[in-house]
Order: structure tokens, then sequence, then C-alpha cells
């Protein structure tokens, strides 16, 4: 049956219209020259260490708590790059309809057409997304559009679109209207945003994992 754990992650993705458009990864950084300096007639190269995280594993954090703190990073990791698609998506989606002026029944083709597209290139890869990166998907979603995969469906396709998927989100102990909340139960994602930016998360998730994360596959031609 189609009604597994994964569906709803696949619909949040495809018909939010949340994945196509150039993927949105780090650059990598410009080839730069280390300083040095001469010293008593040697050579002496300077350079920065990449600073790395130690954290105390104090009574005051259990080990369910860290377990989830780990899930949640390893969740972000994965699910988002996938926020950021969504959020060029809809600038493109958007500019295209405005400078070519679509009228409705253009509008609907081609907004059907992207989803199609989305289905064929992501389908298999978003299956094997779990409850929980679902609803970590639909927060940062919310984040960096502005707007709630509900009003996103309603926008972008009816407000009984909406109502639907809003319904079957509930199924799956999930609600597309959630907003993200940075300042509360959305701070340490925050925090892994921030990081995100500044380039620092790869290792901040070495430190936890011992390992380097896993990049989100994104097919070549969104490249």
């Amino acid at each position: 049956m189609a009604t597994k754990k994964y569906w709803l992650p696949l619909a949040v993705l495809l018909l939010l219209l949340a994945l196509p458009g150039q993927a949105q990864r780090r650059k990598s950084p410009s080839p730069t020259y280390m300083y040095y300096m001469v010293q008593d007639g040697d050579t002496v190269y300077l350079d920065t260490i990449t600073p790395a995280w130690v954290f105390p594993r104090g009574s005051r954090v259990s080990n369910a708590d860290w377990r989830k703190y780990c899930r949640l990073v390893y969740n972000f990791n994965k699910v988002y790059p996938y926020a950021l698609l969504g959020k060029k998506l809809s600038e493109e989606v958007d500019m295209n309809i405005a400078t070519q002026q679509m009228r409705r029944r253009k509008r609907d083709k081609y907004i059907n057409d992207v989803q199609w597209q989305l289905l064929h290139d992501f389908e298999d890869a978003i299956r094997h997304m779990t409850i929980s990166q679902g609803q970590l998907l639909v927060r940062l979603i919310d984040r960096e559009m502005g707007r709630t995969p509900y009003a996103i469906v309603k926008d972008y396709k009816s407000k009984t679109a909406a109502a639907f998927w809003q319904g079957i989100a509930k199924l799956f102990d999930q609600d597309l209207k959630t907003r993200y909340d940075p300042e509360g139960v959305d701070k340490q994602t925050e925090y892994l945003v921030q990081l995100w930016e500044r380039g620092e998360f790869d290792t901040y998730y070495f430190s936890l994992f011992f390992e380097w994360p896993k990049k989100t596959e994104i097919p070549s031609q969104y490249q």
C-alpha cells in the first residue's frame, strides 16, 4: 500500500514543489595562500586550525536526550538541502508564472509538469525518509520559505488540496501548519542552521559521529 511511513514526506516534497531548481550546496572555498614568516632564517607557515567541539557528558544530559539530539543532527544533514531547494524552486516557479503572465489553465499545467518531473527524479530518494525527518523538513520549509507547507499547497494548488494533505498529515502525527520557532522548540535546529551557514556543520557532525556527513545526492540536471 502507498500509505507507508514515508508517504507524507514524499507528498510534502512533491506537492509543495519543494525539490527542483539548482541545488544550493555549499560552495567549495576558493584557493588561498598560507601566511608565513621567516624566523631566524627558517620559514614558518601559519594557518588556523578548524575548531572542534567537546561536550561534557554530565548528569544533566540523559542518554535518551543525547541520542535524541544526535538523531536531530543526523536528520538535519539529510533534509536541510531539500528545504533549501524548496526555497529556490518557489522563487523560480513564482518568477516564471509572473514573467510569462500565465493564465489559470497554463499555470496549473506548468505546476503539474513540475510535479511529475519531481516524482520521476526524486521519488526513490524521498521514499526512504522517516516520519521524524518529514516532521523536521516541514519546520525547515517554513524557516526557509516564510510559509508553512499548508500555505504553500493552498497557494500553488487550492484550499481543498491543502485541507486534504493536512488531513493526511494528521494521520502521521504531523501538522502542515507548524511554524518554525527558533527561540523555542526549534532552538537546537536553528543552531545547526547557523553552523551550516558558516560552513562549520561538517566539522561539528564529525565531532559527534567521528565520520564526515554523507551528502544528500542531487541529480546532475539540478546542479
